[in-house]
């Protein structure tokens, strides 16, 4: 039986970058988790994270990265490169089926076992069944509005709920802002959205 699941967005507006997933998990035809977390900190706070896929083969993506990261304090860029090619090389990780939207202050990648590290140019990014419709109305969002990067992910997250059936309205959120002295984090933490 194939398993459907999430929608994760990642918007970078100003010094902020904001990343986004809904909770539900689907087993064919049916709904068996709404509040599932599918969007987390990693490194020490330095960066966010968010996977589509098989909840424990993120998971275990979640933690090589996150020891990449605490490594010397290895930057988000050189994390996610080391990461994409043992996940692409290495017997064990080939099988694993997911991929990652990962974000710092300073970037964003789109992660997946072929090799892909991906720098959205525009700084808006999705994955999962949802992905497209959150990507549409994020894109429309950011170039007719000045909303703040996380109203936007909101709202396009809300949108590509109405619309995709293996997305819900229960959101995990997480932000990070850039200040003068280096990355913050802000506004952290799970919003369950009506």
């Amino acid at each position: 039986m194939k398993i459907r699941s999430t929608t994760i967005l990642s918007v970078r507006r100003g010094n902020t970058v904001v990343v986004a997933g809904d909770g539900q998990v689907t087993l064919g035809n049916t709904v068996v988790k709404g509040g599932a977390r599918k969007v987390r900190r990693l490194g020490e706070g330095r960066a966010i994270g968010g996977f589509a896929g098989s909840a424990a083969d993120g998971m275990a993506l979640f933690e090589r990265l996150d020891d990449k990261l605490r490594e010397q304090r290895s930057p988000l860029r050189r994390a996610a490169v080391e990461l994409a090619k043992e996940w692409r090389t290495d017997r064990a990780l080939r099988r694993l089926e997911a991929m990652l939207v990962v974000a710092d202050a300073e970037a964003t990648f789109i992660l997946s076992g072929t090799g892909d590290v991906i720098e959205p140019d525009d700084g808006v990014c999705a994955i999962g069944s949802g992905g497209s419709y959150a990507l549409s109305a994020a894109r429309a969002l950011l170039r007719h509005t000045e909303l703040p990067a996380r109203a936007i992910v909101e709202t396009a997250m809300g949108i590509a709920s109405e619309v995709c059936i293996y997305t819900n309205a229960n959101l995990t959120i997480e932000e990070l802002a850039s200040t003068a002295g280096g990355p913050a984090a802000i506004a952290a933490g799970t919003e369950r959205a009506k």
